[in-house]
């Protein structure tokens, strides 16, 4: 059975994900992805006392790992390291086809939504802005980086207005702080209104950036 942190599990085609529908009205949807490695579990944890109105649906990456657990890019012997927006593009154009179908036949509003990932699941997060602005809402970039070759699309004003919550911690060593610097600054030169929350921890997000993201999400 499905934890109080892990609601029912589903599976809508090729798509297995966790929803949790809206206790409260307007309702709005969140998008959550989680990392390299990790499942439709993984990003509960993280969501604990967020507003009632937020509908949460949390997909699992189409790609499996041979050492366990899912990636939002095909896995490619000897290609670690920062994936690239193409390399990203096929699963953010298959998660919104998911989301169209399925959102149509669950009822749910999905017309615009609101984005969170945590280190890759970061990364499509902006990959999911930079090709479809119009249906992301605001973005929630935890321990990610902005994925390579995004320049063009960020050059034509695509994120221009966008709420973004960007976090990062100064001790990870699996995606350096100066990555989340550069990501600042690339979304602030593209038009982005970003709240930043650098702290002093690794690869995950202390209680003062988890704080500091629940208050940004509430301004619903």
């Amino acid at each position: 059975m499905p934890t109080a942190t892990e609601p029912q599990l589903y599976q809508f085609h090729d798509w297995v994900f966790r929803f949790q529908a809206a206790q409260a009205k307007p309702s709005r949807l969140l998008i959550v992805m989680h990392g390299w490695m990790g499942d439709e579990n993984s990003m509960w944890v993280l969501l604990s006392k967020l507003s009632s109105h937020y509908a949460i649906l949390a997909p699992r990456g189409p790609q499996s790992v041979p050492q366990g657990g899912y990636s939002w890019r095909e896995i490619r012997p000897n290609t670690w390291g920062n994936a690239s927006l193409d390399e990203l593009s096929p699963s953010a154009e298959g998660l919104l086809a998911f989301v169209n179908e399925w959102s149509t036949s669950a009822g749910v509003n999905a017309s615009q939504f609101d984005v969170m990932g945590f280190s890759q699941g970061a990364a499509m997060t902006i990959t999911l802005a930079l090709l479809h602005p119009e249906r992301v809402r605001r973005l929630v970039v935890l321990s990610g980086f902005m994925p390579e070759n995004s320049e063009f699309r960020l050059s034509h004003d695509r994120l221009s207005g966008k709420p973004v919550f960007l976090s990062h911690g100064r001790q990870d060593d699996l995606i350096p702080v100066e990555q989340a610097r550069k990501t600042l600054s690339l979304l602030r030169n593209a038009g982005a209104h970003v709240t930043y929350c650098e702290s002093d921890t690794g690869h995950k997000v202390n209680n003062e950036c988890l704080e500091a993201m629940k208050m940004f999400l509430a301004e619903f």
